[in-house]
């Protein structure tokens, strides 16, 4: 009866590994597709008025209005596509209620003056919709 109960635990035990590592071998290419923060898209027309301002700053080269302005944004939440590192520069969006850079962002990659793989962010990072023409 016992060695029973030791098959079938040990069953049980290879059928979750099996679950998991198809899991592990199945997830990396789901969040690829579409990853958890990236949430549709949005026309460049329909962005706010302050985030419009600062993409026609980003398709001029500036200037800009804060220093941090084209730095380097490293994807660290891993919501826009992954892209070789420096790939990606963040630009502010100006708030009016805010005393600082607040939270708004447009953070683009590849040729910058293009802006042609641009992404908004309200929340400063925790999710994007990307900027269409």
């Amino acid at each position: 009866m016992q060695q029973q109960s030791v098959r079938a635990r040990r069953m049980v035990a290879r059928v979750l590994s099996s679950a998991i590592l198809a899991l592990a071998l199945v997830q990396p290419s789901l969040a690829r597709e579409q990853p958890e923060g990236l949430a549709g898209t949005i026309a460049a027309q329909q962005l706010p008025n302050e985030a419009r301002q600062t993409l026609e700053r980003i398709e001029a080269g500036g200037p800009f209005p804060y220093d941090k302005d084209g730095s380097r944004f490293g994807n660290y939440e891993r919501i826009l596509p992954q892209q070789q590192r420096g790939y990606y520069r963040e630009y502010t969006v100006k708030s009016r209620s805010s005393r600082n850079r607040g939270a708004k962002r447009i953070v683009c990659g590849g040729d910058q003056r293009a802006a042609n793989d641009c992404y908004y962010t309200e929340d400063h990072y925790n999710s994007f919709k990307r900027i269409t023409k």
